[in-house]
């Protein structure tokens, strides 16, 4: 037995002393405790049913039945230039995985060369040249030429998964860039459509002015007749005709506001500035379809951005590993077989003209090795710091729903006030007007009823606005919108 152990111990030395090497440096290695991601989140949403149906699996042009709104979303998501810039920049990192998973391959090359070397007489080769003969009676050509070809091949040993983790890594960068780019889908959709109705909106403010100010020159014309028969003062037909000016000129600021969110929407598409086809009609009789929550676990796996997060932190888990190996030897493998000779004809004698090698090494650090502990630690930390970026992106989403829920409801009631407060005030423009004839109110209220009822009507249709954006919002807020 005792034979055997010393026979064992002559004969692999080597792989033990390797062995031992090893050893010595994982013993050196430094090892930090991976921080363990939250994904908590509530069972539910306040005050909401744990019913699993969930707006945010709906496609967006289901989502958005306006034909013109999705003509403007496809042209968007095939002309945005930003959007264009982010699938370059996917491709990118695709090609990132081809790269790494290339590295852990082995690396053949072909080669081929000539070489003239004239060397002096008096030298260690010249010399020996000068004595030597190829043949007999066959010096050596002078100059010497050489010819060669062949192939060379070299392997790294993916001992330690090194190469492998990087590769994988690289897949899941990869993921979370297309991730990012359905995240920036969902925020360009989600713009389009707010400055689509904002756009109708303001079509709407505009034929509200127009409305009011026939009614407001009605009156206009009425208190000049009240004038001439020494009813009223001239005081009450300069402040109509002030009435008259200053919605003329409302009008003009609308109209340039209608201007800048066109050129808005058509730089999101790509587009130079150009009029917007749009459906202006009913928009305050717009109903609004019901949105259905689901449970906000399903957020984890709706919302682009959080599937980001997630995947990049799983890929940041992937660079601590291969951080980590840095601190071992790599073992590699390096091989060549050609053919090389001085002249041309001698390639094809064989095995004269062969020549081959095979050689394995490994490599370590050692002494001084700071940048490596540095790239470890860093690698490290970006892992805590993608573990953060992952649980405030499940917490971002959940109070986006939460915020969007509440603004919904709180836009419900006040959008059903302010119709009553616009019902009341048409009414009262002509009790007004009505009671003005008879003597029985002043200018004043006339002036002010009809500036509240124009008021609340452009209220109203902001409120109308803002319901619909609160609409897009909890739907990208759930997820949805990107597919």
């Amino acid at each position: 037995m005792i034979n055997k152990l010393k026979n064992f111990l002559k004969k692999d030395k080597v792989f033990l002393m390797m062995a031992l090497i090893i050893a010595a440096l994982d013993s050196c290695v430094p090892t930090r405790e991976l921080k363990a991601e939250s994904t908590k989140i509530p069972s539910r949403y306040q005050n909401q049913s744990t019913d699993t149906l969930n707006t945010a699996t709906v496609k967006w042009n289901d989502f958005f039945s306006d034909p013109y709104l999705s003509v403007l979303i496809d042209s968007a998501l095939m002309n945005n230039q930003e959007l264009n810039i982010m699938l370059q920049q996917v491709d990118m990192v695709q090609n990132e995985i081809k790269a790494r998973r290339g590295e852990y391959l082995p690396f053949v090359d072909i080669y081929g060369g000539v070489e003239i070397e004239k060397v002096g007489e008096y030298t260690r080769n010249g010399s020996v040249e000068h004595n030597l003969e190829i043949r007999e009676d066959k010096r050596f050509p002078e100059p010497l030429t050489n010819y060669s070809v062949g192939l060379g091949a070299s392997w790294e040993l993916d001992v330690w998964k090194k190469l492998r983790n990087s590769k994988k890594s690289a897949v899941l960068e990869y993921l979370a860039s297309v991730e990012g780019k359905n995240f920036m889908v969902t925020n360009l959709v989600s713009e389009i459509a707010a400055g689509y109705y904002e756009l109708v909106a303001l079509d709407n403010q505009l034929a509200i002015i127009d409305q009011n100010l026939e009614i407001q020159q009605n009156a206009l014309k009425m208190v000049r007749l009240q004038k001439r028969a020494a009813k009223v003062t001239e005081l009450a037909v300069r402040r109509f005709e002030a009435e008259v000016f200053k919605n003329q000129s409302h009008r003009f600021e609308i109209q340039q506001q209608i201007v800048e969110t066109e050129s808005k929407i058509n730089f999101l598409i790509g587009r130079p500035p150009q009029s917007i086809k749009r459906n202006s009609e009913g928009f305050t009789l717009m109903s609004l379809d019901s949105i259905y929550l689901g449970v906000p676990s399903q957020l984890l796996q709706n919302r682009p951005d959080i599937r980001k997060a997630e995947l990049e932190l799983a890929s940041t888990k992937l660079n601590v590993k291969v951080a980590k190996a840095n601190f071992y030897p790599s073992l590699g493998i390096r091989a060549g077989v050609g053919l090389e000779a001085f002249n041309p004809k001698y390639l094809t004698s064989i095995p004269e003209s062969l020549l081959y090698s095979l050689v394995g090494d490994i490599v370590g650090p050692l002494i001084n090795r700071n940048a490596i502990k540095a790239e470890y630690q860093n690698a490290n930390n970006r892992q805590l710091q993608a573990v953060y970026e992952y649980e405030k992106a499940i917490l971002n989403g959940y109070i986006e729903v939460e915020n969007q829920l509440s603004n919904i409801d709180n836009l419900k009631s006040n959008y059903e006030l302010k119709a009553n407060q616009v019902r009341a005030l048409t009414e009262s423009i002509e009790i007004s007007l009505q009671l003005f004839r008879s003597a029985r109110a002043d200018y004043m209220e006339v002036l002010l009823v009809q500036r509240e009822a124009l008021e609340s009507k452009i209220e109203l249709i902001e409120t109308k606005k803002e319901q619909m954006g609160a609409r897009i919002k909890i739907y990208q807020a759930l997820g949805g919108g990107w597919n």
